[in-house]
């Protein structure tokens, strides 16, 4: 049986649109992507781009009219008995090379890093979950690059419902984030954002839709 998903996104402050199309069998997964520049002014390969994965494993996209490949590979070790997930991306056009790392030390906390070669940029993270059912999480995380602290907390307000919050100090940029998330009706998502510097601005309105359906 083939498993496919589609989703939708909608940025009300540039008023673009992107959708993606997944198809599943099997191990291996494959998605195309596009935005409203592949068909507003008819089909084209603007904004179009494929990638083939295998969860867990490894994931290779192709930006299309760039003709750019980024190579993704995960994999998981052991450190003193401890789940460590480690994740390589090497983009292929710009050169450029991160690694991810994740330490869960136990159901309730982990750390995490991104370090991208050749930039210097590194970032550390500590997420704790609260309560069963993964109800608040506290995630703080410090840009090395930056030398600045970010701050996240989120909280299941009903069973496919979270509201998330984050703070960036280095831009002192407040997000918020509602996200459904159903197995039978696919998730939602509405984001907004406000610049705290001082001048206030618009929010910013992002929303997103996941439709599933078998095939």
């Amino acid at each position: 049986m083939l498993r496919t998903s589609v989703r939708g996104t909608y940025n009300a402050d540039k008023s673009s649109a992107a959708a993606s199309f997944t198809v599943s069998g099997g191990d291996v997964k494959l998605k195309a992507s596009m935005t409203d520049a592949t068909v507003v002014n008819g089909p084209s390969l603007n904004g179009l781009s494929l990638s083939l994965e295998k969860p867990g494993a490894f994931m290779i996209d192709y930006n299309v009219p760039k003709k750019d490949v980024r190579f993704q590979f995960m994999n998981t070790v052991k450190v003193a008995d401890k789940p460590l997930n480690l994740t390589y991306v090497h983009a292929v056009r710009d050169n450029r090379t991160t690694v991810d790392g994740s330490l869960v030390l136990d159901p309730a906390n982990k750390v995490s890093a991104n370090y991208a070669f050749g930039s210097g940029n590194c970032k550390v993270k500590y997420t704790y979950v609260q309560g069963q059912g993964s109800r608040r999480t506290f995630e703080p995380c410090y840009d090395f690059s930056k030398n600045a602290w970010d701050f996240a907390f989120s909280q299941r307000v009903f069973e496919d419902d979270v509201v998330r919050a984050s703070y960036h100090t280095s831009n002192k940029i407040l997000g918020l984030d509602w996200t459904r998330s159903s197995k039978n009706t696919g998730s939602f998502k509405v984001s907004t954002s406000f610049d705290l510097n001082g001048e206030f601005t618009a929010p910013k309105i992002t929303a997103e839709s996941t439709w599933n359906f078998d095939l």
